[in-house]
């Protein structure tokens, strides 16, 4: 087991990187645990961050980040947690292929995965960037365009509307089959918006370069300029749930204002904490709970464990 680490973060995406930073200028003993498949490398490319006001793709905002990570020294390991435990006061983590870690702290950084449409023959679609997951970060890109939106329930109808009033009056919604079951709010809003609902099966999907063209339904081929996926996420909180970790009841982990989780020292930030789901919105909260961390280390209270 290596020596003790004032703090071990366990994900290796916008948030991960931005907590090891401020807590490596805070000169404390960080590492970081990465699985090497954060979200923000399927983003085609982002508008909402500072700074790059012609986008920015997500692979390149990741190498960005480590770079800036080398001054310090930092270890960022290719490594999952395969366990996380508490050993008295401390945390000891289990890591595939390497020795165990301990850390007085640990930081959760490891995000959502996006639900994938079921398409024929087309796994991975929203990994892939075929299907876009945000219309909050791109969707001025799509502004006036041809749009449908993947989805059904409330959460199909919400993100409809939400497109539908801010960029285009232009939109499909496909429920792949499944039946919408919304109530007469969430209708009457999608009639206002103008949204058409498609709640037969998807039977073709035309691909042409990085985007889905056309589906066909029944024989009728839907044309769009963009496809957003609104299935829904998976929050990746197995680390905090075999710790007992507080959920909200969409899955996300609850955190306090400085983002520590229900268990002492543990804190979360990131797609698993419950919020809008953006990276500057990711990096504020490391960049808290690091400082959080960088002053429980000086005089470590009761409620640090």
């Amino acid at each position: 087991m290596t020596d003790k680490l004032d703090a071990l973060v366990v994900g290796g995406g916008p948030a991960g990187l931005t907590a090891a930073l401020y807590l490596a200028r805070f000169r404390r003993r960080v590492m970081v645990a990465d699985e090497g498949d954060p979200r923000a490398a399927w983003i085609p490319s982002s508008h909402n961050i500072p700074f790059f006001a012609d986008g920015i793709p997500g692979p390149e905002i990741l190498r960005r980040h480590r770079a800036a990570l080398a001054p310090y020294g930092i270890r960022v390991l290719r490594a999952r947690v395969a366990t996380l435990r508490r050993d008295g006061r401390d945390f000891v983590a289990e890591l595939d292929g390497h020795a165990p870690v301990r850390a007085r702290h640990v930081l959760l950084a490891t995000g959502s995965r996006d639900n994938e449409p079921d398409l024929p023959d087309l796994p991975d679609a929203v990994r892939r960037g075929l299907i876009r997951y945000c219309p909050v970060c791109d969707g001025y890109e799509s502004r006036g365009q041809r749009i449908g939106v993947i989805g059904h329930g409330a959460g199909g109808a919400g993100e409809a509307a939400f497109i539908a009033r801010t960029y285009s009056d232009d939109i499909t919604l496909l429920t792949l089959g499944r039946p919408m079951e919304i109530d007469a709010d969430n209708r009457a809003t999608l009639d206002r918006h103008r949204v058409r609902i498609v709640e037969r099966p998807v039977t073709a999907v035309e691909v042409q370069g990085d985007r889905i063209a056309a589906i066909r339904i029944d024989g009728q081929e839907l044309r769009f300029d963009v496809l957003y996926s609104a299935l829904g996420l998976r929050y990746r909180t197995e680390l905090a749930d075999a710790l007992g970790a507080a959920r909200d009841a969409k899955g996300a982990l609850t955190v306090d204002a400085g983002m520590m989780t229900s268990v002492p020292g543990l804190y979360a930030a990131g797609d698993i904490v419950a919020g809008l789901d953006q990276i500057v919105v990711g990096m504020s909260h490391a960049a808290i709970a690091a400082t959080r961390i960088h002053n429980a280390c000086a005089m470590r209270t009761e409620d640090e464990g």
